[in-house]
């Protein structure tokens, strides 16, 4: 599978890691807001597949969490 570059790389994406990852482990997911979406990754393959939700989408999930 090849990842085509999506139009949200670049370097003035932040991604912030979630407080469950620490330098010793174990690594969890990132995520970056763009202005009308979230963009989730996983820590260890930062280039690989995101997922990308609704900001209301986002703030329905992050209760169950």
């Amino acid at each position: 599978m090849i990842r085509k570059p999506a139009r949200e790389d670049g370097p003035a994406l932040e991604w912030i890691k979630s407080s469950y990852s620490t330098p010793d482990g174990p690594d969890c997911v990132e995520m970056a807001a763009v202005p009308d979406r979230i963009l989730v990754r996983d820590s260890k393959d930062p280039g690989g597949p995101r997922l990308v939700l609704t900001p209301a989408a986002w703030a329905a999930f992050l209760p169950s969490a």
